[in-house]
């Protein structure tokens, strides 16, 4: 048997883009037939709705809102809610941390400060896993595309808000770096899955908590990813209209150019 868990969502009061709460996620997931969820909300420096003036510990308090409301609600139906973050660097690149947890983050206010590489090394040491996100995705205010090769434990290559060939630039990427690959549906509003808009993780068991998964995903305990799998062939040379900067482990950049990694 196959356990299906969404990667990637997002919830309102937490996330600026997002208009679900929580808790409104519930229901439709497990009609989907997915063990759980993951909320995954925009952290300090990305697209997030929490007042960076607030204290540290009423911050985190407020950021983890709407997870809570996710878990309280999955708690009551029998469906999994997990926690975890994405994490923006100068609104270009952005991260999945998964593996922690409210405590860890009160105790780490610097985390707000830190480069690609001092956050892997903090996740790492407390054990969970960093997955870039979405990594070549095209905005207009994304001025380059970073690409993270040694900072990274996995690359989500299936996200419903990319345009194809940006699942397919993702999707080749992984392969070429040799990382686990992820999927998710990078949900806003709960009415994207009834429109069918949905990605997913399978795994060959239950995850017992987040930083168990993150283990997985690490480990490439992956059994298969849920999408369109006509997604991930239709790159056909398309050129991309930003630059790409690579970045080693240490977050330096290499000088490669970025179709060495496709």
């Amino acid at each position: 048997m196959a356990y299906l868990y969404e990667t990637h969502l997002h919830t309102i009061g937490v996330s600026k883009c997002a208009t679900s709460a929580g808790a409104e996620y519930i229901a439709g997931y497990i009609d989907k037939g997915y063990s759980g969820i993951i909320v995954t909300d925009h952290f300090f420096n990305g697209h997030c709705g929490i007042p960076k003036k607030l204290p540290w510990k009423d911050w985190v308090n407020r950021f983890c809102r709407g997870y809570e409301d996710a878990w309280n609600e999955g708690q009551r139906r029998g469906l999994d809610v997990f926690f975890g973050w994405e994490e923006t660097f100068q609104y270009y690149d952005d991260y999945l941390v998964l593996g922690l947890d409210k405590d860890w983050l009160f105790d780490h206010p610097e985390c707000v400060n830190w480069t690609r590489a001092e956050q892997y090394r903090a996740v790492k040491e407390a054990g969970g896993c960093v997955i870039q996100a979405h990594p070549f995705r095209h905005r207009y205010y994304v001025q380059r595309i970073i690409l993270s090769t040694g900072c990274v434990d996995a690359v989500e290559c299936a996200n419903f808000g990319n345009e194809p060939y940006e699942d397919a630039l993702a999707y080749r990427y992984g392969k070429k770096i040799g990382k686990p690959m992820t999927a998710g549906s990078d949900i806003h509003h709960v009415s994207s899955i009834y429109k069918n808009e949905l990605n997913g993780v399978y795994f060959n068991r239950k995850p017992k908590d987040i930083l168990d998964m993150a283990k997985m995903i690490c480990n490439n305990e992956i059994n298969g990813i849920k999408t369109d799998n006509s997604r991930l062939e239709s790159y056909y040379g398309q050129k991309l209209n930003c630059p790409v900067v690579i970045r080693d482990e240490n977050d330096r950049v290499i000088d490669k150019h970025w179709e060495e990694y496709v």
